[in-house]
């Protein structure tokens, strides 16, 4: 099965040379995606991977760029954390229709990861939400939103080290 995800990167200071990181990217197996290197310092690489999950494609992906580029780090795999513009985009309806099921369904519907003007949430969670409520949705986005969001928890992790027995304790089963 095919899918598509973007893996974006923050890249060393040596690894400055554009076309230098692009060919290095091609040699080592990314002749299947999209490169952008629009921001100085950034590289984002929209994949569409062939592979027989979601998870295998993310990690085949990841091995492939850290063979190119090993002191890159990883900023964000995706599709993940979007706002309800990004989602309804990604399942072709509107934003109206999304911000209804936030209104609609206050209890039900996810909580944001981050609230405010410009709140987000983890993608799979959206989609779990309208799964569960009959919607028929693309097994690859399910599944790659899914491996998305772990690799970005994966990512963030090591960050709970210091407090993360006590903010556990803390949280309980209170974590939306």
């Amino acid at each position: 099965m095919e899918y598509t995800f973007t893996l974006k990167f923050k890249l060393a200071e040596s690894d400055s040379d554009r076309d230098a990181v692009v060919e290095r990217l091609g040699a080592a197996g990314c002749t299947d995606a999209l490169v952008g290197t629009g921001v100085s310092g950034l590289l984002a690489l929209e994949f569409a991977r062939e592979a027989t999950s979601a998870q295998a494609a993310l990690v085949s992906a990841l091995q492939d760029v850290r063979a190119a580029l090993p002191d890159a780090l990883l900023v964000e795999a995706g599709p993940d954390l979007v706002g309800l513009t990004d989602a309804a985009d990604l399942l072709g309806v509107s934003r109206q229709n999304m911000r209804k099921y936030l209104t609609s369904y206050p209890d039900a519907f996810p909580a944001p990861v981050h609230a405010g003007a410009g709140s987000i949430w983890h993608l799979a969670s959206i989609l779990q939400f309208l799964m569960q409520r009959g919607h028929d949705l693309t097994a690859p986005l399910v599944e790659v939103s899914e491996a998305a969001m772990q690799f970005n928890l994966a990512k963030e992790a090591p960050l709970m080290d210091r407090y993360g027995e006590q903010l556990r304790s803390l949280l309980g089963g209170h974590v939306a």
